[in-house]
């Protein structure tokens, strides 16, 4: 498969690479003037799950094919587009009249509705997935980070449509098993509302990597992210239909214990969030700002939210 990741962030070049060693011809677009800057190698120091042995690392310089430009005629056949929730719009316009009848995969947060996000995508091409994958570019250029051995993708019917089903075949043909789920919209907006709190922490904290080991770190994330689950619901979203994902906020005590292990003791789990040390960065500010004014649109309490973005507007 022909395949276009929209950047050379750190989801687009763990993705891009494994796609690339099954055997896909895959490409990253960068805006002008970055391929230069960039390099057309990337060195990885990965946590990599889908090695036999669990925690496997990969250390190894991967060759990037970069481009400046995109055009219809390009022939790519898959886009897969994970940028910051806040620029996808810009995104998506830039892509719309240059796509041709490439499937897009939007692979990431979202927080408005998930075509509306996109717009103006041509929705029929456009599949909705979610990466389990991170990290972050360290001082030395290396990208540090973890890729667990499975993907969720959306599907908007009984059976996947022949976009999804290629989506899925792609990722399972570079080692990944695919997870997927029929309501896309709600588990992406209560993965939203798990990064609001943890981001909030974060930010208290000066950065996610201050969080590991700290179990009490993870508990407020957790009752950070409890007092949000309202907003979900007053935007539509059966939390009866994702138990399993809210079970944890009710158990807070517990599940911050566990988080807490698995953060020092789980190497996916302390790469992903050993990376994330940048106080400044953008998107937990956007994440915060963001989920707060919907809780006020709609009129939900959010305190500790509240707090949070007073104290990192």
């Amino acid at each position: 498969m022909r395949i276009l990741m929209f950047g050379r962030g750190v989801i687009a070049t763990i993705y891009g690479q494994a796609l690339q060693e099954a055997g896909h011809d895959v490409e990253f677009y960068v805006r002008r003037g970055r391929a230069a800057a960039y390099g057309y190698e990337v060195q990885l120091d990965l946590v990599d799950t889908r090695s036999r042995r669990l925690g496997g690392r990969v250390r190894q310089v991967v060759p990037t094919r970069l481009r400046e430009s995109v055009e219809p005629g390009d022939g790519f056949e898959l886009v897969v587009l994970s940028v910051g929730h806040h620029q996808l719009p810009a995104a998506a316009e830039f892509l719309a009249p240059r796509i041709g009848d490439a499937t897009v995969l939007v692979f990431g947060n979202i927080w408005d509705e998930p075509i509306a996000a996109v717009a103006p995508l041509p929705s029929a091409q456009v599949v909705f997935g979610f990466p389990q994958a991170g990290g972050g570019f360290g001082e030395d250029g290396v990208l540090h980070g973890g890729l667990l051995g499975r993907v969720i993708v959306g599907t908007s019917g009984e059976a996947p449509s022949l976009r999804e089903s290629a989506v899925q075949e792609a990722f399972r043909t570079a080692g990944l098993a695919v997870r997927t789920q029929r309501d896309m919209r709600g588990w992406l907006w209560l993965h939203f509302v798990a990064d609001a709190g943890m981001h909030a922490e974060g930010l208290r904290r000066g950065g996610l990597a201050a969080m590991i080991g700290d179990r009490q770190a993870f508990r407020e994330a957790l009752l950070t992210s409890r007092e949000l689950l309202p907003v979900l619901q007053a935007r539509g979203i059966d939390l009866r239909r994702h138990r399993r994902s809210t079970i944890g906020y009710h158990l807070s005590a517990p599940a911050a214990a566990g988080m807490a292990w698995a953060s020092v003791h789980v190497p996916i789990a302390r790469a992903s969030l050993a990376a994330h040390t940048d106080p400044e960065a953008a998107e937990p500010r956007a994440v915060l700002r963001d989920t707060v004014h919907e809780a006020r649109r709609l009129g939900v309490p959010a305190p500790r939210l509240e707090a949070s973005l007073q104290l990192h507007p």
